[in-house]
């Protein structure tokens, strides 16, 4: 396929950018950058299409590409790749699709460690907390509530690659998690990060099967979650910050969980 033109397909692929709505009903969305593009195909997942300028050689890492994923190969005019890619001298754009929001893609274990990140506003936040997720040791990422979506390409990027190596499941409430977390054979402690928490993290075992709960980026958690939690957690902190950013809140307790967990395995 050859596109110089804003032409139909063109648009369409420029509108996975923008517009939640068009990613939603295509069941597609637009993966920038070497890193991200290589671990969507090392790790299975489907790539309809890769966009490639018409007036370059590809290199060998391209060509690799589309022989692996047998994606449709489409040559466009530089200054379009430009626009999918957000920036000049990109080489390769993919097309990729996004798997169902299902629970079950979790794999569900006695040493499980599940991050809920309630109602993020800010896709940055969304991918920076995916990669702290997939760094530490956690088994999958819950996105609840009317929140920023995991396959914006500021998510995207800001995950460098890791929304490919871990689930990220996008659910619409608490319920359907709660849900989910009560079929399991193993009870699963239900803990969430306040300010105002009666724990401090380091002296919470992280080690059994936990939903770890991170809040709003402006409103922390829910009423709904607060309810649904067992315990509440807090990270003392001083100077003069009032608080963390959520996503970086998440990746002191994901350490902290990991940190244990290295300890419980070694003795």
């Amino acid at each position: 396929m050859r596109i110089t033109t804003r032409n139909a397909s063109f648009q369409q692929w420029q509108a996975l950018l923008t517009n939640r709505t068009k990613r939603q009903r295509s069941g597609t969305f637009l993966v920038q950058g070497v890193r991200p593009i290589t671990l969507a195909a090392s790790y299975g997942w489907t790539v309809d299409a890769l966009v490639y300028s018409d007036r370059e050689a590809l290199s060998a890492w391209a060509r690799d590409l589309l022989a692996e994923t047998g994606a449709t190969p489409v040559a466009m005019a530089p200054e379009l790749v430009a626009e999918l890619a957000e920036k000049d001298e990109a080489e390769l754009v993919a097309v990729v699709r996004r798997p169902p929001d299902d629970l079950n893609r979790i794999v569900a274990g006695p040493r499980m460690l599940v991050v809920v990140f309630d109602r993020p506003a800010t896709p940055g936040n969304i991918g920076t907390l995916i990669r702290s997720a997939d760094a530490f040791g956690a088994s999958g990422v819950i996105v609840t509530g009317h929140a920023a979506d995991p396959y914006d390409p500021r998510a995207v990027r800001a995950s460098t690659g890791s929304l490919f190596a871990l689930p990220v499941i996008r659910a619409d409430s608490h319920l359907a998690v709660i849900d989910w977390v009560s079929q399991l054979p193993f009870d699963v402690r239900v803990a969430g990060t306040d300010e105002h928490g009666a724990v401090d993290v380091a002296e919470y075992d992280l080690t059994g099967p936990r939903l770890l709960l991170i809040g709003n980026e402006t409103q922390g958690l829910s009423a709904g979650w607060r309810d649904a939690a067992d315990d509440l957690l807090r990270i003392p902190i001083t100077g003069a910050a009032s608080s963390l950013n959520a996503a970086a809140a998440a990746t002191v307790v994901l350490y902290e969980a990991a940190r244990q967990r290295s300890r419980s395995s070694n003795g």
